[in-house]
């Protein structure tokens, strides 16, 4: 069938008729400057680095030299390009990564082969598997279930349902990875923020129910070595440098305090920075049950989903205690999962074409980069410039500055890449300076966890971010004053806490 024939609009008495082409057709649109500012900014930005002169030598207190080579340099002028991108969301976040990939290979900085293979590291995959078993959660109804449940303990306050969904979030971080907890959040949340009544409207209760749910991720998986890998990776160097060993349980009783300090410190400031439009939801409790009860008994499908991730949890847990099954990487146990979600039909193709590919490719971009920084040796550069600033300091202060090395290259690469390229020079350098490895170690460790300014920190990051209740700037702006506090929560343990705890922090100096 032929298409109508558009008919003529009139534009008024005495007017000639115009065509609906020219009166429907849309205005001119205006020029984002903001946009191509930021853009500009992070193309200059990589054009001076590239192309400057070589950079001198870092050197390390015991007069080792490391060159910044030009596919340092390279690394380090993609980083910055990247970071800015990321931060003013000028592109999707998504191309932003792919961006990473593409300059390595155009300007030889790395191999097009190493630099988008990173695109399908583990890590990346893990995440895949995370937000699948996040979607099953939504799919099968156990989110607002869960989220009803919730709703009825915590009752109609906004203030206790920001701490309730923050201590839960927090405490099951103490028994699966963080990235699992948040994709398992998530859906929880959403569940939650549409009984707020704004729709998908941004608001200030939806801003800090996201972005908290990621801090806290953080804060809570600091706590114990289930939380994620970075705490095995420390302890493995702190054990080779330092010929002693941390035990599960060791870790923990340093790390509860700080932890559940961070936790408690962060609702406190999403109160006052983020408070919520609304100080109650009248008949939130009621409705909850109300919904709860429509929802009926708990179907098959639900059990069958639960009984999968339960299984999966308790596999990754199990991994910490069995030395067997450490050699089974907890990717692969997560895409287990996947596969049978699918073999049960619990999902379908339709549900695999909704997976949030411009969150995959972020953390996907961040691993290219993190991995770019490592191999080149710009972060190794980085790092000893940085210590052998602080290395005549006093013992507090270096400590400190290690802290807050690890928590600015944490927001940037890999928490386990920021471990790896600052403890071991960090260590080496301790003894001259009076200063223990274990109160080095336990700092560390802190600002690792917890990268509170972009969203290629760490996973739970993303995983917020698809919400759409806040931008890249939001977060990095909230991510300021909340790294503040982080850092003033180390210096007090570093100070106060640990000490009190029985931690050595200081030994007579090394000649």
């Amino acid at each position: 069938m032929m298409a109508e024939k558009r008919k003529p609009i009139a534009a008024g008495p005495g007017l000639p008729e115009m065509p609906e082409e020219i009166m429907l057709s849309p205005k001119k649109a205006r020029l984002d400057w903001k946009r191509l500012f930021f853009l500009s900014l992070g193309i200059v930005l990589f054009v001076i680095v590239y192309y400057a002169p070589p950079w001198p030598d870092a050197v390390d207190p015991l007069g080792e030299h490391f060159v910044l080579s030009k596919e340092a340099k390279g690394a380090l002028a993609v980083f910055l390009l990247a970071g800015t991108w990321w931060v003013f969301e000028v592109v999707p976040i998504g191309v932003t990564s792919i961006t990473i990939g593409v300059l390595q290979a155009l300007f030889l900085i790395r191999p097009a082969k190493a630099a988008f293979k990173d695109f399908m590291d583990p890590s990346v995959m893990f995440i895949f598997g995370s937000i699948v078993i996040g979607m099953v959660f939504t799919k099968t109804g156990l989110t607002r279930r869960l989220a009803y449940k919730m709703l009825d303990i915590v009752g109609e306050k906004t203030s206790m349902i920001y701490l309730g969904c923050f201590v839960v979030t927090a405490g099951l971080t103490h028994v699966m990875a963080h990235t699992a907890v948040a994709a398992t959040m998530y859906p929880l949340l959403l569940a939650i923020y549409a009984l707020y009544g704004e729709g998908d409207k941004q608001t200030r209760f939806g801003k800090g129910l996201f972005i908290g749910m990621a801090y806290v991720a953080g804060a809570g998986s600091v706590v114990t070595l289930l939380g994620a890998a970075r705490g095995a990776v420390a302890i493995g160097f702190f054990n080779d440098i330092m010929g002693r060993d941390i035990s599960f349980f060791q870790l923990t009783y340093y790390m509860l305090i700080p932890g559940w300090l961070m936790v408690f410190l962060l609702w406190g400031y999403f109160m006052v920075a983020l408070r919520p439009e609304k100080k109650t939801i009248p008949g939130l409790r009621e409705k909850a049950k109300e919904l709860n009860a429509k929802m009926g008994k708990i179907t098959g499908k639900e059990i069958l989903a639960s009984v999968i991730v339960l299984a999966v949890i308790f596999l990754m847990g199990l991994r910490s205690f069995i030395p067997a099954l450490k050699a089974i990487d907890k990717t692969a146990i997560v895409l287990v999962s996947t596969i049978i979600f699918f073999l049960t039909k619990i999902l379908d193709i339709k549900d695999l074409e909704e997976i949030p590919w411009n969150i995959i490719l972020l953390f996907a971009g961040a691993m290219s980069i993190g991995f770019c920084l490592w191999e080149t040796g710009a972060a190794k550069w980085l790092a000893v410039n940085w210590l052998a600033m602080f290395k005549e300091a006093n013992w507090f202060i270096f400590v400190l500055s290690i802290a807050f090395f690890v928590m600015i290259m944490t927001n940037f690469i890999m928490n386990v890449a920021a471990i790896a390229i600052s403890l071991p020079v960090a260590l080496v350098i301790a003894p001259y300076l009076g200063v223990a490895g274990e109160v080095i170690l336990f700092a560390s460790l802190v600002t690792a966890g917890m990268p509170f300014l972009l969203l290629v920190g760490a996973a739970p990051n993303a995983i917020a971010y698809d919400s759409k209740q806040f931008s890249t700037g939001d977060f990095f702006l909230h991510g300021l004053p909340t790294s503040v506090i982080l850092m003033a929560v180390v210096a007090l343990s570093i100070f106060v806490i640990w000490p009190m705890l029985g931690m050595p922090v200081t030994i007579p100096t090394t000649p």
